[in-house]
């Protein structure tokens, strides 16, 4: 869950990927890669217990980023790290890994570790403190107990795009691939000391909000303003930052924000969702300006596909919301890659990301991975322990 309060401006070059449209683009040169950035949100637990612990400030305290900025989340005890505006996947990577490292030797030198999964392995999450800020405390008043789907860890990719325009329709035409971005990206099986039976309960978990989950079919900015200004009017929102869809154009950058996955255990797949994502994003913008429409699919459909993604992650059954296609997982991870396939050779990212997905077809996803660490001795202390691991030395 990203802050926004006044101070959110001062973000402006980082993560967010919204420097100002290049000098070749706002002449029409609409083949420039897209800057981006990423966002990651880390859980603090207790090496003894390997339960979470709200200690995130004094992981923030002692932390030092050179080229990126560690940030409090809704609760005590997460810490969330954003790279700055990148232009290559590169220096996105080395970002990455430098956030990573630096929270693990803080949190270390304080006594306590950082893993990477979208929910708590272990510890109750309805326990976390809300964060010592004024619009946190407003939310988890006005959620109830709801507050507890905000204790959960996401990574956030976020697209330089020209205008709220252009964001809008890109939006639309990204809907159907928001299923493939969470099998490929599914890393919190485990829940509070138990198994779910899903690949990424963090989903689950989240789309209870209200505001959550997959957007509508937009269309306009204008169709967009209509239905912020609803959710508003019934109270499900306090304002507008408050819209947490899975895809969402940012009120005060020229960026979209792709939002639907789990925080990867690794850097070198968090590094693979913000290159499919670019990819797919580059690929759209080309579609936007040749007046390609977006295509039309049902909330309902769409929301059903991501359930079922969650579900199973990239391990199982993967639907395309558009053809109605039941894809085994490597079918679906074929179809994703060809699909940003376009922008990622415009990107120059192609051949990286390729690579990084067959690492991850061949290692499995961050869940197939938890759940392979459970497997041989029925220890959730041994999950936890593995994501220390991997969160710090990144994918076999």
């Amino acid at each position: 869950m990203e802050q926004h309060s006044t101070a959110a401006g001062n973000r402006s070059t980082t993560a967010h990927g919204g420097r100002p449209a290049s000098a070749d683009t706002r002449a029409g040169n609409r083949t420039a890669p897209p800057t981006f950035g990423v966002e990651e949100e880390f859980f603090v637990v207790d090496p003894r217990t390997r339960g979470i612990l709200s200690r995130g400030s004094e992981v923030l305290a002692d932390a030092r980023l050179a080229d990126g900025r560690p940030t409090g989340e809704f609760s005590r005890a997460q810490v969330e790290a954003n790279t700055p505006v990148c232009d290559g996947a590169g220096e996105a990577l080395r970002s990455l890994r430098a956030a990573r490292e630096e929270f693990g030797r803080s949190a270390g030198a304080a006594g306590l570790s950082v893993v990477a999964s979208g929910t708590p392995v272990l510890g109750d999450p309805a326990s976390a403190l809300v964060s010592e800020d004024r619009r946190y405390t407003r939310i988890a008043a006005h959620v109830g107990a709801l507050r507890e789907a905000l204790v959960v860890c996401g990574c956030h990719v976020h697209v330089g795009i020209p205008d709220r325009e252009t964001a809008v329709a890109v939006s639309d035409h990204l809907r159907r691939w928001l299923p493939f971005l969470l099998a490929v990206s599914a890393n919190s099986p485990f829940h509070a000391g138990r198994d779910t039976g899903y690949a990424s309960w963090r989903t689950v978990t989240w789309n209870r909000l209200p505001s959550a989950g997959p957007p509508p079919l937009l269309r306009s900015p204008a169709e967009h303003d209509r239905i912020v200004r609803a959710l508003a009017d019934t109270g499900a929102i306090l304002d507008q930052h408050m819209v947490y869809w899975d895809i969402r154009p940012s009120d005060h950058l020229p960026t979209l924000e792709i939002r639907v996955g789990d925080v990867a255990a690794t850097a070198e797949e968090a590094l693979l969702l913000a290159c499919l994502t670019r990819g797919l994003a580059a690929g759209a913008l080309t579609d936007v300006h040749r007046g390609v429409p977006a295509p039309d699919i049902p909330d309902h459909a769409l929301r059903a596909a991501v359930w079922r993604a969650a579900r199973d992650g990239l391990e199982g059954v993967v639907p395309d919301p558009l053809t109605g296609e039941a894809l085994p997982g490597a079918s679906a991870a074929d179809r994703l890659l060809h699909a940003a396939l376009p922008g990622l050779l415009t990107n120059g990212d192609a051949d990286l990301t390729a690579s990084l997905l067959d690492r991850v077809r061949v290692s499995g996803t961050g869940a197939a991975r938890q759940r392979a660490v459970h497997a041989r001795r029925g220890s959730l202390a041994d999950v936890v322990d593995h994501l220390v691991a991997e969160t710090r030395e990144g994918l076999a």
